[in-house]
């Protein structure tokens, strides 16, 4: 079932309920089983740190990060967009960070965030997207399912919570 929701570009993190909302995010995902490079449980000085880190991505210029809320304003979801800033990489940009509240998954969030994300691409003459993804991970699917093609793997690049290596999928897309 899709909700309705609206997708927000956020240009600073300055807003301290946003701040909260978003720590509570990264931690219902990480403890959720999302890869996103946490051990759950997450400790709170990860979340802090982590959040501060997209903060100061933002400020940079070469970060975008976008929210969705639902029709009561809830956060949703989040993902990110890393803005290649080197001359010869002007056109692409990586997708990172998607999480969607678990009691949100399977709604259409992550849909919607991804075709905003690839829009708010486009809108800045970025014509090649790239995102990569644990093997294995619920992940690789929805990204097959969205269009994007997968480029490759890379074998041991994650290391698990038990100690284990994780491989990584990498995808691309063209817009």
């Amino acid at each position: 079932m899709t909700m309705t929701l609206a997708i927000t570009d956020i240009p600073a993190l300055d807003d301290g309920r946003l701040r909260t909302e978003l720590e509570a995010l990264l931690e219902d995902a990480v403890n959720g089983g999302a890869s996103v490079g946490y051990h759950a449980p997450l400790e709170s000085h990860w979340k802090r740190a982590f959040w501060d880190g997209v903060a100061g991505l933002l400020s940079s210029g070469a970060h975008r990060l976008l929210i969705a809320r639902g029709s009561e304003g809830e956060l949703l979801g989040s993902v990110q967009l890393a803005l290649c800033t080197k001359p010869n990489g002007s056109h692409r940009a990586e997708v990172q960070k998607l999480l969607v509240f678990t009691r949100h998954r399977r709604r259409g969030v992550a849909r919607s965030l991804m075709a905003a994300v690839e829009e708010t691409a486009r809108g800045l003459g970025r014509s090649l997207l790239v995102l990569d993804t644990l093997k294995g991970d619920g992940g690789e699917p929805f990204y097959e399912a969205t269009g994007w093609q997968r480029a490759g793997l890379i074998p041991g690049y994650t290391v698990e919570a038990d100690g284990a290596f994780g491989d990584t999928v990498l995808f691309y897309k063209s817009l």
